[in-house]
């Protein structure tokens, strides 16, 4: 199964800034956690929101850009095609609106829990299939 490419767009705000002028790294990962959790909530259906938890268990990332102040962005994200076990690995490209090459490309690795035990829970295929293009 492909999966889905799930896209939103954010401004670059002066809070963004750092010391170097530039959007600073951990703006990055912010918004590979916003569009996470905004592809989650999209895709997953209330029960499963109710019943399972994300963590990150590892971030890769690799920065190709510079993202400036008035810049507006565009996230693009999709997970593997499938999970193992409880991991779920979830691309995300970041790119200056406009651009045909990403300023950052992220690689996460997710884990699934358990929202009442905290405990690891193997991903269920028919969440897969709600992730599928």
């Amino acid at each position: 199964m492909a999966a889905e490419i799930f896209t939103q767009r954010f401004p670059v705000d002066a809070a963004d800034i750092d010391e170097l002028g530039h959007v600073n790294n951990i703006v990055y990962l912010r918004y590979a956690q916003d569009i996470a959790i905004a592809h989650w909530r999209a895709r997953a259906s209330e029960e499963m929101i109710a019943g399972f938890v994300w963590v990150v268990m590892r971030h890769e990332v690799d920065y190709r850009a510079q993202l400036q102040l008035g810049d507006e962005v565009e996230v693009r994200t999709w997970v593997a095609d499938e999970p193992r076990g409880p991991m779920w690995p979830r691309y995300v490209d970041i790119y200056k609106l406009g651009s045909d090459k990403p300023a950052a490309q992220i690689k996460s690795n997710w884990c699934m829990l358990d929202a009442n035990t905290r405990k690891l829970k193997r991903v269920p295929m028919d969440l897969v299939q709600r992730f599928s293009a």
